[in-house]
């Protein structure tokens, strides 16, 4: 049968093959197979499920059915639905819950580097609204586990919070109104409270940004680097950068909603 190129994303070379997903590996690739196989074997459906690796190399993986956003312009309304924000905050905290006790193989490798320490979860890193597969109204899973890797809980929420509520400042270069402000707040407490998170919400607000900036700063390495698809990300990074500013100018009122 022959190959299906997989829209969406900025990273090509994902195609679907009598029903599987085929991709180019990397060093890092068989941990994050670990971690797959690990969320399967919890009972966990709402990822994709890790087949080996192909005669040239490339990942297998499950596909999961449904809708993404892909290229589209306006995004989809479920995007911005309170209802979807919900059931990612509860898919978030599962993912948690199971990967606190994830157990790495002797060679782990993660996109992130380093290697998973006591507390730390492994979070998929890159759950925005991007990655979303839907299926009507309803979360079918998150795809591209790539950069999954071990960090604290809120490091991985906070990356979330900027895509879905979003946190992450106009791409206009406007800034918020009071209005904006408010419908932001009430989206953030909404995220928190189905993830059920009993941290300090004022304490969360000061690893947003940080957050941002992490990431922005990734992007730039990457593109300094020659990374084709990191110099297409440069106006994020930027985003990122602006957005970590304007969420540190915020209220404590506001994260405690």
């Amino acid at each position: 049968m022959s190959e299906q190129t997989l829209p969406g994303g900025n990273v090509t070379g994902a195609v679907l093959k009598d029903g599987v997903v085929h991709k180019p590996a990397s060093s890092w690739t068989a941990t994050v197979h670990a971690v797959l196989r690990h969320l399967e074997a919890a009972g966990f459906e709402a990822a994709p499920r890790a087949l080996g690796f192909d005669e040239q190399g490339r990942e297998m993986l499950t596909y999961l059915p449904g809708e993404t956003i892909g290229g589209r312009e306006p995004w989809p309304a479920w995007a911005t639905a309170d209802t979807m924000l919900v059931q990612v905050g509860r898919w978030l905290r599962e993912v948690h819950d199971l990967t606190a006790g994830f157990v790495p193989p002797a060679d782990e490798r993660w996109f992130i580097g380093g290697a998973k320490g006591p507390g730390q979860v492994v979070g998929h890193q890159d759950a925005s609204p991007f990655n979303a597969v839907v299926d009507g109204d309803r979360l079918v899973g998150f795809c591209d586990w790539d950069i999954a890797g071990p960090s604290a809980p809120d490091w991985d929420l906070a990356f979330s919070a900027l895509t879905w509520v979003p946190l992450a400042s106009p791409r206009d270069g406007s800034s918020w109104s009071e209005r904006d402000l408010a419908e932001r707040s009430r989206r953030l407490r909404l995220l928190l409270d189905a993830y059920d998170y009993d941290g300090d919400r004022t304490a969360f607000g000061a690893v947003v940004p940080q957050r941002a900036r992490r990431q922005a700063g990734v992007i730039r390495q990457m593109a300094e680097a020659g990374d084709p698809a990191s110099q297409a990300l440069l106006p994020i990074a930027a985003l990122l950068e602006r957005s970590a500013r304007d969420l540190e100018a915020l209220p404590d009122a506001f994260w405690r909603g």
